[in-house]
């Protein structure tokens, strides 16, 4: 069994065997370390980009959807933080279905899922929509959110296109489910969704042309994909490196390929540490709330 990893833009393909010591990685019930307590409370402190410059690429996006260049944009922006904790101790303090940690480079605790590949059917698992749980009738409010709404059908829509390009039979087999997930010291709601599809029985074979082919995740691109993306290089005018990349594990012997969307990434840079952060932009968006929700998305494991 090996770990992959490949970066936002496709440039860096990496895999190791899955005991590599570049790697600290929990994946699903897989893992190549045991658990660790790590005892101590979480401090945070953030410095998200000022308003007014989030403002002046969010009113570039809304411009290009008037324009028809794009429906639905992932706007993003790094967030300089301090903290106690290290990168190692996040990832032990962390109990996301998905974590990884890269050398001294990055760590990131994801709860998305990208593409599961198992028996010949591929599935994955467009997320987009999430509420505080503890607000009063939280599930029906993000639910019955029209934006929400439309922001997620986009998405589903294009990863149901995506996955048309590599399998047969396409399916959306589960439409708008939530899940409850931790966020530091929050409950949230997330809505998701399930698509499945048939693979070729050689698709092993291919595996990493089928991972490239589908790659940028759409839910953290937009749609369509090739325009959005060379707008998203315009307006957010930073590398977003790993960040919104996907890990996994391949196990060729098997026919298995498990993957998940680095998201709730924190970055070590020369200049400290950075979080990078973002949501979708659709033609109904508010400018004051997405900015909340990137920093909102800002969090630690508690």
């Amino acid at each position: 069994m090996k770990l992959f990893l490949i970066d936002f833009e496709k440039n860096h393909f990496i895999i190791e065997d899955i005991n590599s010591k570049d790697f600290l990685f929990s994946f699903d019930n897989i893992s190549n370390t045991s658990k660790k307590e790590i005892n101590k409370p979480t401090f945070l402190r953030k410095h998200p980009i000022p308003f007014n410059s989030y403002k002046k690429a969010f009113d570039n996006v809304i411009d290009e959807i008037k324009s028809g260049n794009t429906y639905l944009l992932n706007l993003t922006f790094p967030t300089k933080i301090e903290t106690n904790l290290s990168l190692e101790e996040m990832f032990y303090k962390s109990d996301a279905k998905f974590k990884l940690k890269y050398k001294d480079k990055f760590v990131c605790f994801s709860p998305e899922r990208f593409i599961k590949i198992e028996n010949n059917k591929i599935y994955t698992y467009p997320m987009k929509g999430t509420i505080d749980a503890n607000i009063p009738n939280a599930k029906e409010l993000i639910l019955n959110n029209h934006k929400e709404l439309a922001e997620h059908t986009m998405v589903v829509d294009l990863l149901r296109n995506d996955l048309g390009m590599v399998a047969k039979n396409i399916k959306v087999t589960k439409f708008r489910y939530i899940d409850k997930i931790k966020a530091g010291d929050k409950e949230l709601l997330q809505v998701s969704s399930e698509i499945v599809g048939d693979m070729p029985k050689n698709w092993i074979n291919y595996y990493r042309e089928i991972l490239c082919k589908l790659l940028p995740a759409g839910s953290i691109s937009g749609t369509p994909k090739k325009k959005t993306l060379e707008i998203i290089k315009n307006v957010e005018n930073y590398d977003r490196g790993f960040y919104t990349g996907v890990f996994g594990i391949i196990d060729e012997k098997r026919g298995f390929l498990d993957s998940a969307v680095i998201i709730r990434y924190v970055e070590n840079t020369k200049d400290g540490l950075f979080y990078k952060s973002g949501g979708g932009i659709t033609l109904d968006s508010d400018c004051e709330s997405e900015y909340q929700e990137l920093i909102d998305k800002v969090y630690l494991p508690q």
